[in-house]
């Protein structure tokens, strides 16, 4: 019994050694995948995923995918970076964000692949529509 001991010791003893390397790595690697933007291709996807609950699903990701668009933005031009948007008082509503996204879709449909972010289709559209 203590030459069992004495084998399995130095595996337990280098084991919680590695636990704070395993966990770092493990939480990095959850935040990098949820800071991931979905892409066209992913979002089109997601709404024919679901037949009675597909459009509801693109619909909140994209008034999301629009305000955090608006919220970098707002914070890049609070860290100094020239402004791109500029709403001077006009309204911007979540029910405005699938209008902007298929009006900016439409418009440029040459310029973007399938494979690009949603978020950058909405932040080319907002420019547009709300320029400086």
């Amino acid at each position: 019994m203590p030459a069992l001991l004495s084998l399995a010791s130095p595996r337990i003893a280098r084991w919680p050694s590695c636990l704070p390397v395993a966990a770092l790595l493990g939480l990095l690697t959850m935040t990098v995948q949820s800071a991931e933007a979905m892409s066209i291709r992913e979002l089109r996807a997601l709404e024919k995923s679901d037949a009675r609950q597909g459009a509801n699903y693109k619909r909140y990701y994209l008034v999301g995918a629009m305000e955090a668009t608006v919220a970098a933005h707002d914070a890049g031009v609070r860290a100094g970076a020239t402004p791109s948007i500029c709403l001077n008082g006009r309204r911007l509503e979540p029910a405005m964000a699938e209008g902007l996204y298929q009006t900016e879709l439409k418009r440029n449909s040459d310029l973007y692949e399938a494979d690009m972010p949603v978020g950058l289709v909405l932040q080319n559209a907002l420019a547009t529509v709300y320029p400086c």
